[in-house]
């Protein structure tokens, strides 16, 4: 079978476009010949294998349809132990690689999935479309494509789903990694010592979590004046970008900033804060940011396309069925109940839909719910020329505070409103709480420098972007914001403030725990009593405990 870096190699740019991208030209009906042709197939090896017969229920369905009817909806619990146990034996295909994601507190310790050799097949071509369309200005766009980009290593380590993509994009274009050698590293060290590299060597992309990007990108601008020129003195190359990137800033009249140090030609996010943060990411490094929806459990769901807009799905990794919002809820209230499911050319624009998903190529999930719900925000991109169902990514799907007077608020919402306050903050997490007999939004933020304004103004500047950004989502179906500026003395808003430092010792402990890197952070939305009460803790010194000593502290 050719592959991505085949045809890059021989100079055929435009069948690696069509390899890689080609799904974007598809329309809806060949979009959904590829997704029943794919799952026809899927359920011959579901009814062959030991684990697809289980998840069943003994059933035999012979058509798509009739699998749709009898075949109960799924969740991780559903498989154990044949994935937790690594029962390769029992399942649809042999597995080519393992990847894993965060377990389940008393439950089990991670979640495996298995990858099929035809899954990770067409998973490297996506993976290789990622960076052609971050690159991209227009359809077919490959001018910057070639070998040896330089790619800075902002991903997990396999096998971690990000960095599983990350290696097999490297495979799909041969991307070199910066740094070098960046297995034996910390998260923090690895993009130290790539970003040192790059002053090098030159930096053509990378990708991670728009509000890292953010991070980095704002240390990058500060630290600009105090850089250590007499050791730049020993590396030309990189002194002679440092000296062209202070030119670039005086003559703009402002800090340097990243986009001063590099040209760079593309750059992947993805996450909830993608939208929030794209903006910010554009004005520091130069270039907006392409949004993939991906998962440990599916690999690559969907992606944007070169206009950086809303995002296409992608027909042959996994088999799509998408939950109505009125049938999930309907299931909130009652769990026994079977909510209902609609094909993708059954969806309605502006509507929201919980997403589930069968693997393809002979995975193991079956009518699996990944926990998201995302938004079909139109039925075709006209200005791309897409004919598909676009979509956000909205929420998790327990991941909604509903707040009489105030509305339904995601992540995603909450955390504009904070960003564009005006306020610099670390990071922040919110929960329902009931203050007398009345419910509120309680925000629990740690600001980024102290003094900070008093926590009344601070509510006064999120209360006025929530009412901005009802404009935009329509999320207050309860009540119409009035007219006033400032909010009003019963206002469902309160924020308090964490000491300073709250989210990094919190992190620090939980890698001392010996925590996995998924559960490392507190949740943005529904935090515990106990997460609270460690995050409120008065600052004290923390060390690192060495890897060697927790291993012995486990044993």
């Amino acid at each position: 079978m050719t592959k991505p870096i085949e045809l890059l190699r021989e100079g055929r740019k435009s069948e690696l476009w069509q390899m890689c991208c080609g799904f974007l030209d598809l329309n809806l009906e060949q979009f959904m010949h590829i997704q029943r042709r794919l799952m026809e197939e899927q359920l011959e090896l579901l009814k062959a294998s030991e684990l697809g017969r289980k998840i069943m229920k003994g059933a035999m369905p012979s058509s798509i349809d009739e699998f749709r009817a009898v075949v109960p909806l799924t969740t991780y619990g559903d498989y154990i132990p044949e994935l937790t146990e690594k029962r390769e034996a029992t399942l649809p295909a042999p597995p080519a690689q393992w990847v894993r994601t965060s377990g389940y507190t008393g439950k089990y310790e991670a979640k495996w999935i298995p990858l099929p050799e035809r899954f990770v097949e067409e998973f490297e071509k996506l993976s290789g479309g990622l960076v052609l369309l971050c690159m991209a200005d227009y359809r077919g766009d490959m001018r910057r494509a070639r070998q040896h980009l330089k790619v800075l290593s902002t991903f997990a380590s396999p096998p971690y789903a990000s960095g599983v993509i990350a290696s097999l994009l490297q495979q799909a274009l041969n991307c070199d990694f910066l740094p070098s050698n960046a297995a034996d590293l910390s998260f923090t060290d690895k993009v130290k010592k790539g970003f040192a590299e790059a002053l090098d060597e030159g930096l053509d992309g990378f990708g991670g979590l728009p509000s890292v990007l953010v991070t980095v990108g704002e240390q990058l601008r500060q630290q600009s004046n105090r850089l250590d020129k007499k050791a730049l003195l020993k590396r030309r190359g990189a002194l002679l970008r440092v000296l062209k990137g202070l030119a670039k800033s005086r003559l703009a009249g402002r800090p340097m900033l990243p986009r001063d140090l590099w040209a760079v030609k593309g750059i992947i996010g993805g996450g909830t804060d993608a939208a929030v943060f794209k903006k910010r990411v554009d004005e520091l490094w130069g270039r907006v940011p392409l949004e993939v929806y991906a998962g440990s459990e599916g690999g690559i769901y969907a992606v944007q396309a070169w206009d950086c807009s809303s995002m296409t799905f992608v027909p042959n990794l996994n088999f799509f069925e998408f939950i109505p919002e009125r049938e999930h809820f309907k299931w909130q209230v009652d769990h026994t109940y079977r909510p209902k499911t609609v094909l993708l050319d059954e969806v309605v624009a502006g509507e929201a839909y919980e997403i589930i998903v069968t693997n393809l190529h002979g995975g193991a999930l079956t009518r699996y719910r990944v926990g998201d719900v995302v938004r079909i925000t139109s039925l075709r991109n006209e200005a791309a020329g897409i004919d598909i169902p676009q979509m956000v990514f909205e929420r998790r799907a327990d991941d909604l505070i509903d707040i009489a007077g105030f509305g339904r608020l995601t992540e995603r919402v909450i955390w504009e409103a904070i960003e564009t306050s005006g306020v610099p903050y670390i990071d922040w997490t919110a929960r329902k709480e009931l203050v007398g007999e009345q419910a509120v939004l309680h925000v629990y933020i740690e600001p980024a420098r102290f003094p900070a304004p008093s926590e009344a103004a601070f509510t006064a500047a999120v209360y006025r972007q929530f009412r901005e950004l009802d404009k935009r989502y329509n999320f207050n179906i309860y009540s119409i914001f009035g007219e006033e500026e400032e909010p009003p003395a019963d206002l469902p808003l309160r924020i308090s403030y964490l000491p300073a430092g709250a989210f990094s010792r919190y992190i620090l402990q939980r890698q001392n725990e010996g925590a996995d890197l998924g559960h490392l952070k507190p949740p943005h939305i529904n935090p515990s009593d106990a997460v609270i009460a460690n995050l409120a803790e008065p600052a004290v010194e923390m060390e690192r405990v060495p890897v060697e000593a927790r291993e012995k502290v486990r044993a």
